[in-house]
């Protein structure tokens, strides 16, 4: 119990750094995310399942866990803010780099809606 618990806090800081350490990035147009990004996402149980995540120049997005769920979506800014419409859920995102490492991160509008929260790193 006391790994698994270990494990989930490691993933959580790795995907999540601490407030000061990564620089959140302003992204002005939607073709910033374009390309793979490989990742996090909280799965329907709760638990957290390996992600793929495809963006394509115009902001729309396909991604699908190793066990097979996927969702498709939005990317877009409204108001200067990162958002973003899936099959699943709307929310928030942010962009951020640290120590050459760019991690994109999705939030869902409802914090009782167990999906959809996900961190992906940029594959280059």
């Amino acid at each position: 119990m006391k790994t698994g618990l270990a494990l989930v806090l490691a993933t959580a800081l790795a995907l999540f750094p601490l407030a000061g350490t990564a620089a959140e990035k302003q992204v002005k147009d939607v073709k910033e995310l374009a390309g793979s990004w490989r990742g996090w996402v909280t799965g329907e149980q709760g638990d957290d399942e390996r992600a793929n995540m495809i963006v394509k120049p115009d902001g729309s997005y396909k991604a699908s866990t190793v066990r097979g769920s996927t969702s498709e979506g939005q990317f877009y800014i409204k108001d200067g803010k990162l958002l973003y419409r899936s099959s699943r859920t709307t929310g928030t995102a942010s962009l951020t780099e640290d120590k050459g490492k760019t991690t994109l991160s999705v939030i869902p509008e409802d914090p009782n809606y167990q999906t959809g929260r996900a961190a992906y790193e940029r594959v280059k």
